[in-house]
């Protein structure tokens, strides 16, 4: 996919250096955006290898999150992609599709003079109660978005927010990629995310695949032809090791952004890698793949291949399953290892 690689090239060729919360430091951009054409096929990356295990994580992942769940007892069995961030009974003091699926609504005792909020029985309302008897109300993004489509296509509204602010201060690790609007041009449907913060090498490929297929899964179900998908990040930005190798971008960045000025083909871009591998320092013993420079550059050197098909079943979003999503005619090229900075 292309626009990936516009992304990648962008992002390493202006980016600035920026240390973070991880201890692994970052080449970043502000406000990345790009579109991709889903009727022109799936945008799962060929540039490197998203099959097996990486497959299987995604669809699982994206079937977490329209399940609503705030634990990751079920998910795990399939992808430890969150373990490091649940605590020891499995559960999450953030997840996306908690607040997809139940979003918190304050009691008409909690609401601010003038405020208006649905009343019990709403239909995207359910009164929950927990262990210990007390109730709370909960909001269905999910389903207001798919029945809206039936109902009124033409809205604008259809704004699915897995970021609440309180929740977000104190939160382990608050919603990268926190909300994602469905906007009906056409007769077809589009989708677009817009995401705080994105791991250009790891998470945005995944984000990438699943609100696709997301949008492909919503389309199919409400009777529109799919559209575009459209991507804004605000912090883009690619890991450049710790450490001294780190340290290292700091100053030789511009060094490194004059010779991407200077790629002209793809062959370009190996060198660029050869020079770098050979300038900086060595990655310390045991995290080695913490600098995903090199493997972008390499990226940046491929060829993309022809985008693949999603075959998904004919069956309420609720009750998807992994069996009913298939890739067809996948073409990649090798895989790249990339460490992942927590």
């Amino acid at each position: 996919m292309q626009q990936y690689l516009d992304l990648v090239d962008d992002a390493l060729s202006t980016g600035t250096y920026k240390p973070n919360r991880t201890g692994v430091d970052t080449i970043a951009t502000f406000s990345a955006g790009y579109t991709v054409d889903l009727a022109e096929g799936f945008p799962l990356l060929t540039t490197k290898r998203m099959d097996g295990y990486r497959w299987n994580s995604l669809i699982h992942e994206v079937i977490w999150y329209l399940s609503g769940e705030e634990h990751i007892e079920n998910l795990r069995e399939e992808t430890k992609i969150w373990d490091a961030w649940a605590d020891e009974e499995g559960r999450l003091d953030t997840a996306y599709g908690r607040f997809w699926r139940r979003y918190p609504v304050p009691d008409d005792a909690d609401a601010l003079p003038g405020e208006t909020w649905p009343e019990d029985g709403h239909r995207w309302v359910t009164v929950e109660e927990d262990a210990d008897g007390t109730t709370r109300r909960t909001f269905d993004q999910i389903a207001y978005v798919l029945d809206t489509l039936e109902e009124n296509p033409n809205s604008r509204r259809m704004v699915v927010n897995a970021w609440h602010p309180a929740n977000a201060t104190v939160s382990t690790l608050p919603p990268c990629h926190y909300t994602f609007v469905v906007n009906v041009q056409g007769g077809k449907l589009n989708l677009h995310l817009t995401q705080r913060s994105g791991d250009i090498a790891l998470g945005v490929p995944f984000n990438v695949a699943a609100y696709a297929l997301l949008a492909n899964a919503i389309a199919q179900r409400t009777g529109f032809e799919v559209g575009e998908f459209g991507h804004t990040i605000v912090d883009a930005h690619a890991y450049c090791g710790r450490g001294d190798r780190g340290a290292w971008y700091d100053e030789n960045l511009p060094a490194l952004q004059d010779r991407l000025a200077d790629a002209e083909g793809k062959a370009d871009y190996r060198d660029v890698r050869a020079w770098l591998e050979d300038a900086a320092p060595a990655e310390v013993d045991g995290e080695e793949g913490y600098d995903h420079v090199p493997g972008l550059l390499e990226q940046l050197s491929r060829e993309p291949r022809e985008r693949p098909r999603i075959e998904i079943a004919d069956v309420p979003l609720d009750e998807l399953t992994y069996d009913d999503v298939e890739v067809v005619d996948y073409d990649c090229a090798e895989g790249i290892s990339f460490a992942v900075a927590e």
